[in-house]
């Protein structure tokens, strides 16, 4: 069967870009999709190897098609968020349609490099290159990530009132996992909280004590070989402060409302389709929410480009009770990496060709 997506060019470089722009391209050649692909759906294949039983499939006869709807009309309000918030933080440099193109190429850049890098590593590339400088770009990013910090710290205390316990699966409680899991999740939200509070002081206190503090950090001797970047990083507060300052309540109302908006709806889509098949009351569905932050600590720190063969091989773990079962479990795993990983992939594929002849030229690039 052929596959719908376009084929890696025979030759996807021109040798007449600049080392950042060849960077660039070659760290988001198709090429690399070849190994996470293989790695999520073996792992897919190796669960219903191991648990398919005939007759598990049955709730499929019956799934509830509004919740798939609903589940649809999530992924696009969080799709249309994200272009609306880029949009905002640049300040109507970027057009609707380049706006799209972002927000595209950017999730593509997040499936296809490890989740510890995510797109957010070529972000300000992509801004460059629809026109808006690099310092700005720099400064938009910083807001992104500090308002996306800042939604977790406070969604976190929340989430814990809300399932308490409960947060951490119970099925690997023999295991020692969730001891692990626990240290994961403190340790992690601690770190969060301090660099939000970091970013929250040098963005509009003191950029500058922020960047000696980086700096004398960072001297140790068993850091210093990141110095330099912790001076760069502590650089790009100090950009971003300036770029900022001015930036009234509106600004921050519309920018805080819309990340809350599309994180809310990025958590909230593993309980629609589980809804879809298993009938739950508002309690379940807010504690599979509320399950669905502790997940993420799981992509956080996965290796993989996307967290692909990780995030499939953690689901049954956090919500497999909440499914039935394990037949299910693996179908759901499968749907919910086909909307919210393999999608992003083929709708890059279909971008960027496009994106990189608009903002390389046509001419510069081969098809």
């Amino acid at each position: 069967m052929s596959s719908p997506l376009p084929q890696p060019s025979p030759s996807p470089l021109p040798a007449a870009l600049p080392d950042d722009e060849a960077g660039f391209l070659r760290k988001l050649r198709p090429s690399r999709l070849v190994l996470p692909v293989l790695l999520g759906l073996a792992v897919v294949g190796f669960l219903f190897y191991r648990n398919y039983r005939p007759g598990d499939l049955a709730p499929l006869a019956h799934a509830d098609w509004r919740w798939l709807l609903v589940a649809g009309l999530v992924l696009a309000a969080r799709d249309l968020g994200y272009i609306y918030r880029i949009r905002h933080l640049a300040e109507g440099a970027l057009s609707w349609r380049q706006a799209l193109d972002v927000i595209m190429i950017w999730e593509f850049a997040s499936c296809v490099l490890p989740s510890g890098q995510g797109g957010t590593a070529v972000a300000p590339f992509i801004l460059e290159k629809e026109g808006v400088p690099l310092g700005k770009g720099l400064a938009y990013i910083m807001v992104t990530a500090l308002l996306d910090n800042l939604y977790y710290v406070l969604m976190v205390p929340l989430v814990v009132l809300i399932a308490g316990a409960g947060l951490y699966p119970h099925e690997a409680l023999q295991t020692g996992f969730v001891a692990t899991l626990r240290v994961a999740f403190g340790v992690s939200y601690l770190f969060v909280t301090l660099y939000a509070g970091l970013m929250l002081y040098a963005i509009f206190i003191n950029p500058r004590s922020v960047r000696r503090l980086l700096v004398r950090l960072f001297s140790f001797q068993f850091l210093r070989r990141w110095r330099r970047k912790a001076y760069l990083h502590g650089q790009e507060m100090v950009r971003a402060s300036a770029q900022l300052r001015g930036a009234g309540p509106r600004y921050w109302w519309h920018a805080g409302v819309s990340t809350a908006f599309v994180w809310t709806a990025r958590y909230a889509i593993i309980g629609c389709l589980i809804a879809a098949f298993v009938p739950m009351s508002m309690g379940t569905f807010l504690f599979i929410f509320a399950r669905n932050i502790t997940y993420k600590v799981i992509l956080l720190i996965a290796i993989t480009p996307g967290g692909a063969g990780i995030a499939e091989g953690a689901f049954p773990t956090f919500f497999g009770s909440f499914i039935g079962t394990a037949t299910m479990t693996s179908f759901l795993v499968l749907l919910y990496r086909l909307v919210t990983y393999y999608l992003y992939l083929g709708l890059g594929l279909a971008f960027l060709p496009r994106w990189v002849a608009r903002v390389f030229g046509p001419e510069r690039v081969k098809s």
